[in-house]
C-alpha cells in the first residue's frame, strides 16, 4: 500500500480503491465462512489506554464518514481487511455492536500500522457525539465500547428580558436547552409567545458538559419566573409515582392534564406513521395524527384549554379546528362536518368544550376525526401525548416542599 497519502486526520481518498471496489459487497454476502484468528467480544480493560483502548500516537490515523448504502463488511473490505477476517470481525460483534444499524453519515476512523505495508489495526466507528464502538482488526480480533467522559455542573441563571429570552439567555452564557425547559415547566403557566420586556427568569439546575460542550440540561431544581407583575416558582419534587415532577409553593401542579381524546369514537381507524399509503392516492406518505372512526354528526371536543387560531375550511383537511394550548403544545381536528357554535379564530375555549362535529370534508372516504398534535412545532404521536395527572402534591410531602422553596428562595436573594 502507498503511504505517501496517509497523513494524520486525512480523508479516506483512495488507499484501497482496488480492493474496496471489487469487494463492494453487503454483510451476508461476505466470503469466506472460518477464520484463523480467534474472536471475543470485550469491555475496556484496566490496563488498557484511555480513552479509546490502544495507542494512537503510535498509528497513522484516517478518517471518513460512511457512505450511503455502505454495510460494515464493505466498509471493512474497503479499509483493508481480508474477507474471512471481516467476516471473523461480524461474529465478533455479537452482543457489543448490531452492524445492521451501521448509519450512513456517521464519522469513522482507521489507524494503520506505520509500516512499509500499513496495516489496519483498529477502526473507530462513532455511534453518536458521545458513544464509540471500537473493533480490533489484527491478531486477537475485538470488539468494545467507550463513551466520552460527561461531567455534571450545578449551574444558575438569572436573565431580565430586554429583547427576547433566547437572545438573553445566550448573552448570559446560558445554553439554549434552557429555554426548552423552561417552557416545559411553565408550558401551563406562562404563555412564551406573550413575554415582555422586563420579565425575569431565574434557574437552578444542572448542566451536563462533555470536552467543554454542552450536551444537555439535566434536572431543574428550582425555577423562578416574574411575568406581568406576577411571580411564578417551580419547585422540583419527585414523589415516586411517575406523576408531576414540578410544584409552586403551594403544592399545586405546574401541568394540567389533556383528555385522552377528543371524542367519544368506535375504534382507531389509522394510527400514527410516517409511512402508511394513503387510502385515496395510494401514494406512500406519513400520516401524522390519529384517525377515530366515529358517525357523522358526533361531537368533537377540545382536549384541553386554549385558543383557537384557525376555524375554516382548508382543502384536503376539510373543516379544521387549530388550537393553541400553551406555547408548547397545540392540536387540529380535522374533516369536521360543522363547526360549534362562536368557534373562530381567537375564540378562547375550555378543556372538553364541543368545538365541532365529525364529518368527511376534504380529501377523505367516510366519516371520522384526524386529531393531530404539535409540540414546540413537531408533530408528535397524539396517543403517546403526556398528560400527567394535575391533582395537588400529596399532604405528607407538603412540608418537604415547604423547605424546599424556603431554601431556594434564600439562594436567590443572595
Amino acid at each position: 500500500m502507498d503511504t505517501t497519502g496517509l497523513t494524520r486526520k486525512k480523508r479516506c481518498a483512495g488507499a484501497y480503491l482496488a480492493a474496496a471496489f471489487a469487494a463492494l459487497i453487503c454483510l451476508a454476502g461476505i466470503s469466506g465462512c472460518g477464520s484463523h484468528k480467534s474472536r471475543r467480544n470485550v469491555e475496556i480493560q484496566k490496563d488498557t489506554v484511555y480513552p479509546l483502548g490502544f495507542l494512537t500516537d503510535t498509528l497513522d490515523v484516517i478518517d471518513g464518514d460512511v457512505a450511503s448504502g455502505e454495510y460494515f463488511g464493505s466498509l471493512m473490505l474497503k479499509l483493508g481487511m481480508e474477507s474471512n477476517d471481516a467476516y471473523a470481525l461480524v461474529q465478533a460483534c455479537e452482543g457489543v455492536f448490531d452492524v445492521r444499524k451501521l448509519r450512513a453519515g456517521n464519522n469513522y476512523e482507521a489507524y494503520y500500522t506505520r509500516d512499509s505495508i500499513p496495516r489496519l489495526h483498529y477502526m473507530v466507528y462513532h455511534n453518536n457525539s458521545l458513544d464509540a464502538t471500537v473493533f480490533r482488526c489484527f491478531d486477537s480480533l475485538a470488539v468494545w465500547r467507550v463513551t466520552k467522559p460527561i461531567e455534571k455542573v450545578r449551574k444558575s441563571v438569572d436573565v431580565t428580558i430586554s429583547s427576547s429570552l433566547w437572545n438573553d439567555m445566550v448573552a448570559q452564557g446560558a445554553s439554549p436547552l434552557v429555554i426548552l425547559k423552561l417552557s416545559d415547566i411553565y408550558a401551563w403557566t406562562v404563555d412564551f409567545f406573550g413575554l415582555q420586556k422586563g420579565d425575569r427568569f431565574r434557574m437552578i439546575y444542572d448542566e451536563m458538559i462533555c470536552e467543554g460542550r454542552v450536551i444537555d440540561v439535566d434536572t431543574v431544581w428550582f425555577a423562578l419566573c416574574n411575568h406581568g407583575g406576577a411571580e411564578y416558582p417551580a419547585i422540583m419534587l419527585n414523589q415516586g409515582d411517575g406523576g408531576n415532577l414540578y410544584w409552586n409553593e403551594k403544592g399545586e401542579s405546574m401541568r394540567k392534564a389533556f383528555l385522552k381524546a377528543p371524542l367519544n369514537f368506535s375504534r382507531i381507524s389509522s394510527g400514527y406513521s410516517t409511512h402508511r399509503r394513503h387510502p385515496i392516492t395510494r401514494k406512500v406518505q406519513p400520516h401524522l395524527a390519529v384517525d377515530y372512526a366515529a358517525p357523522a354528526g358526533t361531537p368533537v371536543w377540545s382536549i384541553g384549554e386554549g385558543t383557537v387560531i384557525s376555524a375554516g375550511y382548508q382543502g384536503a383537511a376539510g373543516n379544521m379546528v387549530k388550537i393553541r394550548h400553551n406555547s408548547t403544545y397545540t392540536t387540529a381536528y380535522l374533516h369536521l362536518s360543522r363547526f360549534a357554535q362562536g368557534i373562530k379564530q381567537g375564540a378562547h375555549v375550555q378543556q372538553g368544550q364541543v368545538i365541532g362535529y365529525v364529518g368527511s370534508t376534504g380529501r377523505s372516504t367516510g366519516p371520522h376525526l384526524d386529531f393531530r398534535v404539535w409540540k414546540n412545532g413537531s408533530n408528535i404521536n397524539p396517543l403517546k401525548l403526556e398528560s400527567p395527572p394535575s391533582e395537588p402534591l400529596k399532604a405528607e410531602n407538603m412540608p418537604q416542599l415547604d423547605s424546599l422553596y424556603r431554601h431556594y428562595m434564600e439562594i436567590m436573594q443572595e
